[in-house]
Parts: structure tokens; C-alpha cells; sequence
């Protein structure tokens, strides 16, 4: 009988993008309202298992089970309204619409979506800026703006990949507390960051990966002893 308080299980995810066989095998799991951090150097598959989950590969085979539904053979359209938002690495802001227009691009997937008003007093500078151009943003409030459209979709899953890269530490800082408010509304959210100062603190849960598998998985109190490990494959 499904664990009902899981919101995704992986088991034997296997992954290609063409002839490149990326992921050999990931099992993980995700329960509802967790922090889960995909950790490992560049190349090792992170991003790849957050696409797979997503249907965006060449091709995928295992399972992949979300609230108690199989969704690997689903196009990527269905799959989004089991109730998951995606952030990409790249943002994928629309350079000639308004911030505010952004925010209302994305389908509504399912009921209970945040608000504008809402998002506004979340992310303030979005609200300073709602009628800028999204090429005239900072970096910073493009990662804002990312990850506020996918809050309007009624997504309760957040996939959100490198959101801290390149941004300097004040917005790194109001991204984590932005974590930590999601996580406080019930929203259970899986990170791919190569950030471990800014990851570690947020997350209740690990997963070391290297080569297209996970190599370790362990909760936020085994960190302090799991250091070691994680110097030696991450260098941090």
C-alpha cells in the first residue's frame, strides 16, 4: 500500500538524452512538505533526475510515482498538473513582456494557486518592478520572478534548479528565507544546488549523487557527521 504521505517515489529511474545514458538507476523519495536537496558536482545527474521527473529527457524508464500515481509513460503537460512547478536552471523569463505579465503567463494546474497580492508582499521588488521589461530585471529579481510564476500555477511540488547560482549574497539570503516561508505553507520542494552553505541550512534531507546515481541519502541531523563524505565528493 503507497505511503501516504509521500509525494514522489523514483525507483530505478533510468534516463537518455539520445544515445547518452545519464541516469543509471536513482531511487528517492520525497514526502509532503520536505526539503530535499540534490547535491554533487557538475555533470552528475541532478539536473537531469529533476528533468526526467518532468518528462523532459530523450527517454525514461522506471518509475515514477506522484501522490500514488505512475507518470512515466505521461507527456510533460499532464505530468505538471499532479501538481508540479518547475524553475529552470536558465529562468526562461519572457524578454518582452512586463514582470507582471510573467506572472500571469503560466496555466493555472490546479486550485489553491498564491495569489499576485501575495506573491507581491513575498517578493516586494517584483512589485517595484511589475512594469519592467523582463530584460530590464537584475538577475536576482529574474530568480524572483522564476519562481513566483510557478507559485500562481496551484503547483505544489517546486522543482527549482540552481536558483542561488551567480547572485550576490543578499539575494541568496532572501531567497532562503523565501524557502523557508514555502516550506512553512506546506509546499514540499526539491533542489538541484551546487550552493551547499546556502542548501544545507533549508533542507531536512540529502541525496549525494555522482555518475547518474545516488551514492548516499541522509537527513539534515546526520549532516555534521556526513561532512567527510561530503568533502570528498563535493569539496565543500
Amino acid at each position: 500500500m503507497a505511503d501516504t504521505d509521500e509525494f514522489l517515489r523514483i525507483s530505478n529511474l533510468h534516463a537518455w538524452y539520445g544515445e547518452s545514458h545519464i541516469l543509471h538507476g536513482v531511487d528517492l523519495t520525497v514526502h509532503k512538505g520536505e526539503v530535499v536537496t540534490l547535491l554533487g558536482r557538475n555533470g552528475a545527474g541532478r539536473s537531469t533526475t529533476v528533468k526526467s521527473i518532468l518528462g523532459l529527457v530523450g527517454k525514461r524508464t522506471g518509475s515514477i510515482s506522484i501522490n500514488g500515481q505512475e507518470s512515466i509513460a505521461m507527456p510533460t503537460h499532464q505530468i505538471a498538473k499532479l501538481g508540479l512547478g518547475y524553475c529552470p536552471e536558465e529562468r526562461g523569463i519572457f524578454a518582452s513582456l512586463t514582470c507582471e505579465e510573467n506572472l500571469l503567463l503560466p496555466p493555472v494546474i490546479a486550485g489553491g494557486g498564491m495569489p499576485l497580492d501575495e506573491i507581491y508582499e513575498m517578493f516586494p521588488n517584483l512589485l517595484e518592478r511589475k512594469n519592467s521589461p523582463g530584460t530590464r530585471l537584475s538577475g536576482g529579481e529574474q530568480q524572483m520572478l522564476a519562481v513566483g510564476r510557478i507559485l500562481r500555477t496551484g503547483a505544489k511540488l517546486l522543482l527549482l534548479d540552481e536558483i542561488s547560482e551567480g547572485l550576490a549574497p543578499v539575494i541568496v539570503q532572501a531567497l532562503a528565507r523565501m524557502i523557508l516561508s514555502l516550506k512553512a505553507k506546506g509546499f514540499t520542494i526539491i533542489m538541484v544546488e551546487q550552493n551547499f552553505r546556502f542548501a544545507a541550512p533549508l533542507a531536512d534531507r540529502f541525496y549525494v549523487m555522482e555518475h547518474g546515481r545516488i551514492i548516499e541519502g541522509f537527513a539534515a541531523s546526520e549532516l555534521k557527521a556526513k561532512m567527510p563524505m561530503l568533502h570528498e565528493y563535493l569539496g565543500v
